[in-house]
């Protein structure tokens, strides 16, 4: 019988069932093709993770490969476990927990950016995961000195991914952001020499923004507004 996803998860785990893949024994193991797997969507992204593609560059059949994951749902929440359990975690400390916070937010804003297929993965059955629950209990300990409620604290922590998984979206989105200093640079006098004295309001508020960002927009000036009025929210909500 196929292992259930939690098994599959927890597979390293002294609790877990024993006996290996289903079937003849395989060469390669389960963890091989979550590591496969996410280095192919790395590399391609997330389409490209397919059945086929992970036997061909595994060296197994198809088959073979549901036999350790089942099927490409579950893969992708096993390789979105993985990734958070590899995901670096910053120290506390003695920091207050602004500077706690800000780090955790970072912190996933990093490793969003470094696999970005992590977007594309919507599946609550993540939460499941040993790499996933680690990463919790760590980010929630980010904010022991608000003193929240346990239900209050959960939101807190999924009000501040959400800001970071928003922002991370945004700089994938424009595949020709680093060239826009320069067209700023080409296009912001006859842009100017085209409206003339139409929409006054967007052209000085615009014109004031791209000045001072070089640029129509500014990913980092958007993360460091939108991460300050995020502190702030939680500081009022704890208050």
């Amino acid at each position: 019988m196929p292992r259930e996803l939690i098994d599959l998860l927890w597979r390293d785990h002294p609790a877990a069932p024993r006996g290996g893949a289903r079937g003849p024994r395989s060469r390669v193991s389960t963890g091989a093709v979550v590591e496969t797997a996410s280095a192919l969507a790395d590399a391609e992204g997330l389409a490209a993770v397919t059945v086929r593609r992970l036997g061909d560059a595994l060296g197994i059949s198809t088959m073979s490969v549901y036999t350790h994951v089942n099927g490409r749902d579950d893969l992708l929440v096993l390789m979105a476990d993985a990734a958070c359990a590899r995901m670096p975690r910053p120290g506390h400390g003695t920091a207050g927990w602004r500077t706690r916070v800000r780090r955790v937010a970072e912190a996933n804003l990093a490793l969003l950016l470094e696999h970005p297929w992590l977007l594309e993965i919507d599946d609550d059955r993540t939460a499941f995961g040993p790499g996933t629950i680690a990463k919790y209990d760590h980010e929630l300990h980010a904010l022991d000195p608000l003193d929240l409620a346990d239900v209050a604290r959960d939101a807190a922590l999924t009000f501040v991914l959400d800001f970071v998984r928003g922002a991370a979206r945004a700089r994938r989105r424009d595949p020709r952001a680093e060239e826009m200093p320069q067209v700023w640079a080409r296009w912001a006098g006859r842009l100017a020499e085209y409206l003339g004295d139409a929409h006054p309001l967007a052209q000085r508020v615009g014109g004031a923004a791209g000045a001072a960002m070089n640029a129509p927009s500014s990913p980092a000036h958007a993360w460091e507004f939108g991460l300050d009025r995020v502190l702030d929210a939680l500081e009022a909500a704890a208050g």
